[in-house]
């Protein structure tokens, strides 16, 4: 593995010289593109993806109630953990906040739907 990350380096060393300084600067951050830091938080961003898919087609009734507390809690504590480690990571700061707010929505749809099935309960 080595063996290929050195020879990737060699053939991608060249390409970056020739980059503006700025793009030479995101490159090469503590927590760009040559991370996991960076890759993690931006392939995470397919659960904000997901619940807004669920948002907009699934019904309320068949939401899951422990998945959308998990994601809403996972939401809050990835974003202030993203904030504490060194570098902060506005990356994972950003993709936490959108999985924190799709989790709550879909926590507001559950109780709502149940609220409306109780008052409709109670109407009859």
């Amino acid at each position: 593995m080595a063996v290929v990350a050195r020879a990737i380096g060699r053939l991608w060393a060249p390409i970056e010289a020739r980059l503006p300084q700025k793009s030479q600067a995101f490159l090469n951050h503590p927590a760009g593109p040559k991370t996991i830091f960076f890759w993690a938080p931006t392939f995470k961003w397919g659960l904000v993806l997901a619940g807004l898919a669920d948002a907009l087609t699934r019904p309320a009734d068949k939401l899951s109630l422990t998945q959308s507390t998990a994601l809403a809690a996972t939401g809050v504590i990835w974003s202030r953990y993203s904030l504490v480690i060194t570098p902060k990571n506005w990356n994972l700061f950003g993709v936490n906040m959108l999985v924190f707010c799709v989790g709550s929505n879909q926590l507001y749809r559950i109780w709502k739907d149940k609220k409306e099935k109780e008052a409709a309960a109670a109407k009859t």
